[in-house]
């Protein structure tokens, strides 16, 4: 299990790392929410789902689409704005979808995609299909008004949802303690849903059992659960640069994150699986810039 979620892990870093050398090309067609130190979150979380069930989540959503089974190739394509693409190349970075797996979206829109889980949620419940679905989002999406009203509407149905915030302790560049005047890990016990807290969001083993955990108890009707695990973004909010110059968050909270990363502290199977997973790269990128643009005929398909 170790090495299966380790390569997981590894291999959307070496996407990420890959995106932060093309960028500068302009190859990329869109602003990139890069996920780097995130990797372990979307591996253990979706490391605890079923292939029916799904996953709704945000605009830094590169880990959890390629978690969740998303094609590479399309990926790539996608970015590069190219007619390959998952969405034609028309959603880019912060719209990814894969619905074949159930990756069911990302939105750039701050806490939008968390009612949608909801809804999916409430089919799944009245059509009895038993899956279970995930609204994966970040701390400062809890400040808005619709995920207050999800989780009361969620506790009050029972409803067949694992939310999971992914706590990187930012909004941008707003620490959480100049943000809120809540407790994220008392937020949602208010609506009645059991709160579980992971303190190590690099421990992608831990996640895993917990979020199954999760997973199992929410299929079989107890309601929903709020998962809160604490991470870290390595790189700025937008971007692929590094920021620690701006003054917002100190260095020594990087090194501490990084004394965690299995990515950094484990070499020897890093440097085992890194050929295989540098030529699974490669072939993206080459898919993607072989993949043609798309043709004028394509403007006003898929709007709705």
């Amino acid at each position: 299990m170790y090495r299966k979620l380790f390569k997981a892990v590894m291999r959307i870093r070496l996407v990420e790392e890959k995106i932060i050398k093309l960028y500068p090309s302009d190859k990329v067609q869109s602003p990139v929410h890069m996920s780097i130190g995130q990797e372990a979150v979307a591996v253990g979380c979706c490391a605890a789902l079923g292939p029916k069930d799904l996953v709704f989540a945000t605009y830094r959503s590169h880990a959890f689409y390629l978690a969740k089974g998303g094609d590479m190739n399309k990926m790539f394509a996608e970015l590069y704005g190219r007619i390959d693409g998952g969405c034609k190349g028309k959603a880019g970075s912060m719209h990814l979808a894969a619905p074949d797996v159930g990756f069911m979206g990302a939105s750039a829109v701050v806490a939008s995609s968390i009612p949608h889980a909801a809804g999916a949620a409430l089919a799944a419940m009245r059509r009895k299909t038993g899956q279970a679905i995930m609204s994966v989002f970040g701390d400062g999406a809890t400040e808005e008004g619709v995920c207050h009203e999800t989780l009361n509407f969620a506790a009050l149905h029972k409803l067949p949802v694992v939310f999971v915030c992914e706590d990187n302790g930012l909004a941008v560049h707003s620490a959480l303690e100049t943000r809120q005047s809540y407790k994220l890990d008392k937020l949602a016990e208010q609506y009645g849903i059991d709160t579980i807290t992971i303190e190590n969001g690099m421990d992608f083993i831990g996640i895993q059992a917990t979020v199954k955990k999760a997973v199992s108890d929410v299929r079989r009707g107890s309601g929903p659960k709020f998962i809160l695990i604490k991470t870290y973004r390595y790189k700025e909010h937008v971007g692929p640069g590094d920021d620690f110059d701006a003054g917002y968050r100190p260095i020594a909270e990087f090194e501490k994150w990084k004394s965690l990363d299995p990515i950094v502290q484990d070499e020897k199977t890093y440097n085992e699986l890194k050929p295989e997973l540098d030529a699974e790269v490669t072939k993206a990128v080459d898919f993607a810039e072989a993949s043609p643009w798309p043709g004028r005929e394509e403007l006003l398909t898929d709007v709705w």
